[in-house]
């Protein structure tokens, strides 16, 4: 029995664009060992998107069309198309953008790392065909989450990935609001094999790019999001407590200080002191108590789980 493999393509105001890239992708299907579907994610497209995945749809058999209805972004597409795919029983699922800048015909490399022991396979654009600031806050990002984070890569960003599909399973609650870039680096966490293989980058065929230059600082912002989950989802009171009780630490330094110099007769009621060393005691104690609740939180799900 072949392998079932679905591809996912998340797709906003992409028309012109999937009428070239889906049949390509059906093509290079035929070339690999597996029984191939594609799902089009639209993401609330107000072009001829859906109508024209409806179209692909009613001539060929393996195409499906999945509309959100409104923009949802793409994470919430990712994960819309992981979720169909994976009750379809896929086996392998692959992710890819609908612009065209992706080669379907080099589906096959990137399956073959996937065959030699690698869970998460992405296809790095070594040479990148995009704008000048693009490709060097690309470089940055890039640099620094790799730093971060401690995952192999050098294109982490990369819309076209082909993974397990017990890999699309278990990172799909970490595709939100804009998470789905970070997707090497949470399955890296979550313990499977992460790897990169060359791919080609070819200009957009038609239409504007979706992103900007706002999404770079977001980025580094959801890079800090997906660490502290990551690193303390299930012992939040480790990060709470810990700085708590360094806030109670130097605000009772600060306290004893002035207690001191109350014994010798020194004024201290108007010290600004005074004011930080409580601040921080009661700080403190509030960042002990929140993470014993969050502490609550986990055990209570662990319980669900159990």
């Amino acid at each position: 029995m072949s392998t079932n493999l679905w591809v996912v393509v998340p797709a906003l105001n992409e028309a012109e664009n999937l009428a070239l890239v889906v049949p390509r992708i059906l093509d290079a299907l035929e070339l690999v060992d597996m029984e191939g579907h594609v799902v089009v994610v639209d993401d609330g497209s107000t072009d001829k998107t859906r109508e024209v995945v409806a179209d692909l749809a009613d001539r060929h058999s393996a195409v499906r069309l999945l509309s959100l209805g409104r923009n949802m972004g793409k994470a919430t597409a990712l994960r819309r198309g992981f979720d169909e795919a994976l009750l379809e029983g896929a086996e392998v699922v692959v992710m890819m953008d609908a612009d065209g800048q992706d080669d379907p015909a080099e589906l096959p490399l990137l399956l073959d790392r996937l065959a030699d022991g690698a869970d998460l396979v992405t296809g790095a654009r070594t040479v990148r065909n995009d704008r000048f600031v693009k490709r060097n806050t690309s470089k940055l990002y890039n640099a620094a989450t790799a730093r971060l984070s401690g995952a192999p890569g050098k294109d982490f960003n990369s819309g076209f990935k082909v993974m397990r599909g017990e890999v699309a399973r278990n990172a799909s609650p970490m595709l939100y609001g804009e998470l789905h870039r970070y997707l090497t680096v949470v399955a890296h966490w979550l313990g499977y094999r992460v790897a990169e293989v060359s791919v080609q980058h070819h200009e957009r065929l038609h239409g504007k790019t979706k992103y900007g230059l706002a999404r770079f600082w977001r980025g580094f912002v959801d890079l800090m999001t997906v660490r502290f989950l990551m690193t303390y989802e299930s012992r939040p009171s480790h990060l709470f407590s810990g700085l708590g009780m360094a806030s109670m630490a130097a605000g009772g330094l600060a306290l004893a200080y002035l207690f001191a110099e109350k014994l010798a007769g020194a004024e201290i009621g108007g010290r600004p002191l005074l004011i930080a060393g409580v601040v921080l005691v009661l700080g403190g104690l509030q960042l002990v108590l929140f993470g014993l609740l969050a502490e609550l939180q986990v055990y209570s799900r662990q319980r669900e789980r159990a």
